[in-house]
C-alpha cells in the first residue's frame, strides 16, 4: 500500500499524500469551530486549573492541541500523556518522566511524587517559567486519577496556580465530569469547548485546503463529488481523510485524472466494509415513511391473500362469507362509479 501511495503521489504530481491521518499541524484546517476551540485553549493555558477540549472521534482534537503547543512560549515546560490508562501513582510517575525529573525507585508513594513535582514547579516559577500538562484521551482517566489531577492544581503561590492541565477527550469525558464526586474538579475548569464535525461548505474547503498544501490541483476531487463526501463522512475530518486517500488510490489504479462520485462511493464501501449506496439519499424521515409504507402494503397483501385464497373457516372468522367473496370478485372487475 505504501508503494501504491507513492505512485499516486507521483501520478497526481503531489508533494506528499494530502490525506494522511497523522495529526500534522501543517494540514490543520481552521474552520470557525477550530478557531473558537483554539482561542479557548490559549485563554485557558494562560491561567491556572483545567482546560477541557472534547469532541467526537476524528474531529481534530489532537491536531488542534499540537497547534496550541507550537504557539506556547519557550518559557513553558510541557508534559504530554498520550495513554492515561494509569493508576494515580503511575500517572504521577509518568508526569515526572515527561518533565525529566528524577525520583527514587524504592519509594513510589504519591506523596513522594507530589513533593518532587511541587519543588520542580516552584523552581520553574521562580525562574519565570510556566508548566503545562496535556492529558490526551482523557475519557480513559479513572475518577481516582482525576481527583489526583485536581489535587495537583492545589500547588500554587499566592498569585497563581503552578500547573496548567489541558484535558482532551471524547464526549463521554463531559458526562464523567458531571458526576457529583467530581464537582470540585468541574468547578476548576476555566475554559471548555466541544468540537463537532465540519459543515458541508467547510468539508469542501477542507478538501481544497489539504490538496493545496500538498501541491495538488483543486479539481483533483471533482466538485460534484464533494456533497457526497460530506454525506459519507458526516464532516468528520478523519473519515474525510481515509475516504479521500482511498479514492485517490482508486483513481490512480483506474487511470483517471480526478476522483469521480463513483470512485468516491467505492472508496467509502472499502473503508466502511459495507455498501454505502444509501448514504447519498439517507434521510430519517424518508426511511420512516418507507418502513411504514412497506408494513401497510405488506398487511394489505396478506389480507388479500387470506381473502381470496384462504380456507373458508378463516374467512368466516374474519367475517367474510362466500357470497361476499364472490361479490368482491365481481366488483373487482367493474369500473369505479362516481
Amino acid at each position: 500500500m505504501t508503494s501504491l501511495r507513492a505512485m499516486y503521489v507521483d501520478f497526481f504530481h503531489l508533494s506528499e499524500p494530502p490525506f494522511s491521518i497523522a495529526p500534522n499541524p501543517h494540514y490543520l484546517f481552521m474552520s470557525s469551530r477550530h478557531r473558537e476551540a483554539l482561542a479557548h485553549l490559549i485563554y485557558g493555558a494562560s491561567g491556572g486549573g483545567f482546560v477541557l477540549l472534547t469532541g467526537e472521534v476524528g474531529t481534530g482534537k489532537t491536531t488542534l492541541c499540537r497547534c496550541l503547543l507550537e504557539q506556547l512560549p519557550e518559557t513553558c515546560d510541557i508534559a504530554v500523556i498520550f495513554n492515561p490508562k494509569l493508576t494515580a501513582s503511575e500517572m504521577l510517575a509518568a508526569i515526572c518522566d515527561e518533565f525529566e525529573l528524577v525520583y527514587p525507585t524504592t519509594d513510589t508513594s504519591i506523596k513522594t511524587y507530589v513533593d518532587i513535582l511541587n519543588a520542580f514547579l516552584l523552581r520553574r516559577h521562580a525562574e519565570g517559567r510556566t508548566a503545562v500538562l496535556v492529558l490526551d484521551e482523557a475519557q480513559n482517566l479513572t475518577p481516582d486519577v482525576l481527583e489526583q489531577m485536581r489535587l495537583l492544581t492545589n500547588l500554587e503561590t499566592n498569585e497563581q496556580k503552578l500547573l496548567q492541565i489541558i484535558m482532551i477527550g471524547q464526549p463521554e469525558l463531559r458526562m464523567m465530569l458531571d458526576r457529583p464526586e467530581l464537582r470540585q474538579l468541574a468547578q476548576r475548569i476555566t475554559a471548555r469547548y466541544h468540537l463537532v464535525g465540519l459543515t458541508p461548505a467547510e468539508t469542501s474547503e477542507y478538501v481544497l485546503h489539504r490538496l493545496r498544501q500538498a501541491g495538488g490541483r483543486e479539481t483533483l476531487i471533482r466538485k460534484s463529488a464533494l456533497p457526497l463526501l460530506y454525506r459519507l463522512s458526516g464532516g468528520i475530518p478523519r473519515l474525510i481523510n481515509v475516504i479521500c486517500d482511498r479514492a485517490l488510490l482508486g483513481a490512480y489504479i483506474q487511470g483517471e485524472s480526478a476522483v469521480m462520485r463513483r470512485t468516491l462511493r467505492t472508496a467509502a464501501e472499502e473503508v466502511f466494509g459495507r455498501p454505502e449506496k444509501r448514504a447519498e439519499t439517507a434521510n430519517p424521515l424518508i426511511d420512516r415513511l418507507v418502513t411504514i409504507t412497506t408494513v401497510v402494503v405488506g398487511g394489505i397483501g396478506l389480507a388479500a391473500a387470506i381473502y381470496f385464497l384462504g380456507p373458508e373457516p378463516l374467512r368466516d372468522t374474519l367475517g367474510l362469507s362466500s357470497v361476499e367473496h364472490g361479490s368482491a370478485v365481481m366488483d373487482a372487475g367493474q369500473p369505479l362509479q362516481h
